[in-house]
C-alpha cells in the first residue's frame, strides 16, 4: 500500500473516530449524576455484595462473580494479543540472531548511571511485595488480579535497568513467563468449570465464603484473582522479553 493511501486512511478513521468521541462527550450526564438505570445497577451490587458474596468491594464482586464471564472474554482478549506479538516478533528460521548491541545499526544501548542502577535493585522486593498485595486483596480493597499483575510486571522491568538484558533472561526466563501466562488463562476456565460441575453453573462459588473483610473472604474470586494476577503478569513480561529482543538482538538473513 501507498504512503498516501495510509495517510489518507488513517486521516479518515482518525477522522470518524473523533467526530463519535466528541458527540459522546456531549451526551455524558453531569458529573455526580447517573441514568436511573445505572443507579438501580449499582445500589443492587451494593446491596449484595458483602451480604451474599462477602466481598467488600464491589468492584471485584462485579468483574469475577456478578459478571464474571466476561471477564474471562477480556483475560483472553489480552492473552490473544500477547500471543499475537510474541508470533509476529518471532525469530524466523531463516534468520540468525547477532549481538545484543550493533554500533553500525544505530542499536548502541546506553547504560543507566549508578544513581538509576541502584534505585532500580531497592525497587524490586517493594513491587514484588506490593504486587502480591494487591492480587490477593482484591476482594477486600481496591485491586486484584489486573492491577496486582501489572506491578508485577514492573519488577523485570526494574532487573533490566539495574542490569542487563542478560540478567533479565536468567530472572524470567521465556519459557517460564509462557508457562505462567497460559497457567494463569487457563486457571480461570478451570475454576469455572469447578463451579459448572458442583452447581451446574459456570463460575458458581464452590468454597466457603469467609467472613467480609478477611483475606480469604469471596469463596473462588480469591482463587479468580490469582489467576488472573499470574496471566497479566506473565503476559506483561512477556511482551517486554519479545519487544527488548527486538530492540537489542539484531537479526540477519541466514
Amino acid at each position: 500500500m501507498r504512503p498516501l493511501v495510509r495517510l489518507g486512511l488513517f486521516l479518515v478513521s482518525t477522522a470518524v473516530f473523533a467526530g463519535i468521541f466528541v458527540a459522546a462527550l456531549f451526551d455524558l450526564h453531569p458529573l455526580g449524576h447517573a441514568d436511573p438505570l445505572s443507579a438501580t445497577y449499582g445500589d443492587l451490587v451494593n446491596s449484595l455484595t458483602v451480604p451474599e458474596r462477602h466481598i467488600t468491594d464491589a468492584v471485584t464482586a462485579v468483574n469475577f462473580d456478578f459478571r464474571g464471564f466476561d471477564t474471562l472474554g477480556e483475560e483472553f482478549i489480552m492473552f490473544a494479543s500477547v500471543l499475537g506479538a510474541a508470533l509476529l516478533l518471532r525469530k524466523h528460521a531463516d534468520e540468525s540472531a547477532g549481538p545484543p548491541i550493533d554500533k553500525q545499526q544505530g542499536r548502541q544501548i546506553t547504560l543507566a548511571s549508578d544513581a538509576v542502577r541502584l534505585l532500580s535493585v531497592a525497587l524490586v522486593s517493594p513491587a514484588v511485595l506490593f504486587g502480591i498485595y494487591v492480587v490477593t486483596h482484591g476482594q477486600v480493597t481496591p485491586g486484584g488480579g489486573f492491577q496486582g499483575g501489572v506491578i508485577l510486571a514492573s519488577a523485570p522491568l526494574l532487573i533490566y535497568v539495574s542490569g542487563e538484558f542478560h540478567s533479565l533472561r536468567r530472572v524470567a526466563p521465556r519459557w517460564l513467563v509462557e508457562a505462567a501466562e497460559s497457567i494463569g488463562a487457563g486457571g480461570y476456565v478451570v475454576i469455572g468449570a469447578a463451579g459448572l460441575l458442583s452447581a451446574n453453573a459456570f463460575l458458581h462459588n464452590f468454597l466457603p465464603l469467609g467472613r467480609p473483610g478477611d483475606v480469604f473472604s469471596g469463596g473462588s474470586v480469591a482463587l479468580i484473582d490469582l489467576t488472573v494476577g499470574l496471566e497479566v503478569a506473565g503476559g506483561f513480561i512477556l511482551l517486554l522479553l519479545v519487544f527488548l529482543e527486538e530492540v537489542l538482538v539484531l537479526r540477519d538473513p541466514i
